[in-house]
């Protein structure tokens, strides 16, 4: 809690910035051409931030603001084209610090690659067409969920490339489109989105999946704990909604208006437009207010660009806004 992690673009490309929480100061972290700005990840120890570029992964110590690059991928393009899934770029640290894994776009294959942050040491421990949005498990930095190819979105596979596996066959006749996934901590399920019907739990072992809450929950995150959730919405943009896991149905109560523009029309329909057939996207992802809890629960971060500009927003929790 002692720093706020974001990327800005105020000097003309995206870097990485601080938030001193302390007094409210700002802190330029990076100083480097190319950075992949959806690729970054805070090491939960608060020591570094992990990144990448066009050629690159990429550590940035916060104390000195030294970088220190960890690994080299010659001739890769880094990510996929385009600006939704795959092509963000995102990537996995492991909740101890030790591994970090990124997916790296060579020609037309996606390796799946561990770096050990201690060692700088790779392998690639997976190679197939597509893989975006990586996560390690909360509790278990052998395990990591990846997406693959929109009708057989979630995969789960070991940090040793074994055990690679479809977590849930979607319903193709009803045309599903399940995105938008998050280990649940303290179990071995998935938080998933059933667009734009439900948010639902997945069974990665059984690829049984169940309804969870029945409304158009569009980007939902869930905390350390794994007893609270916030999500977006869209289609209609009803705002911010939370609500506890404890009890045995969770109801979502509103907790404010994000008022971003949330673009991307593809978002307005009750299918997957990609059964449709290919389709051109546009969904700048700094117009999507993705929330997220601070790690002790004390605020709801999100983005909004209701002012023109892309802009961070918080909004304070009690303990009362999560009662069943």
């Amino acid at each position: 809690m002692r720093r706020l992690i974001f990327i800005s673009h105020r000097t003309g490309r995206p870097e990485i910035f601080a938030e001193l929480r302390a007094d409210g100061r700002l802190l330029q972290v990076t100083e480097h051409p190319g950075l992949a700005e959806w690729s970054l990840h805070p090491s939960h120890d608060g020591r570094y931030v992990y990144f990448t570029d066009a050629s690159g992964a990429w550590r940035v110590e916060l104390e000195t603001l030294r970088e220190e690059c960890l690994v080299e991928f010659a001739g890769a393009e880094m990510r996929e084209k385009g600006m939704v899934g795959a092509a963000m770029g995102t990537t996995t640290l492991s909740r101890d610090d030790a591994w970090w894994a990124i997916p790296v776009k060579v020609g037309g294959i996606s390796r799946f690659v561990v770096v050990d942050t201690r060692t700088a040491q790779s392998r690639v421990i997976l190679e197939r067409d597509t893989i975006g949005h990586p996560q390690f498990h909360p509790d278990d930095p052998t395990l990591l969920r990846y997406a693959g190819p929109y009708d057989r979105r979630i995969w789960v596979i070991n940090r040793d490339g074994t055990g690679n596996h479809l977590a849930y066959r979607r319903n193709d006749a009803a045309r599903e489109w399940i995105v938008h996934e998050t280990w649940l901590p303290g179990s071995r399920r998935i938080l998933a989105v059933n667009w734009p019907h439900a948010l639902v739990v997945i069974d990665p072992e059984t690829n049984r999946i169940e309804e969870l809450a029945r409304f158009n929950a569009w980007h939902p995150m869930v905390n350390r704990s794994g007893t609270r959730v916030v999500t977006d919405t869209n289609f209609p943009d009803t705002g911010l909604w939370l609500f506890d896991l404890g009890g045995p149905k969770p109801r979502p109560a509103p907790l404010c208006a994000s008022l971003a523009t949330n673009q991307g029309a593809h978002w307005n329909t009750d299918h997957c437009p990609y059964d449709d057939g290919p389709m051109q996207v546009y969904a700048p992802q700094h117009t999507h207010p993705h929330p997220c809890f601070a790690p002790d629960d004390s605020v709801v971060l999100f983005t909004s660009d209701r002012t023109g500009h892309a802009q961070l927003y918080e909004c304070p929790l009690d303990q009362s806004q999560a009662a069943p």
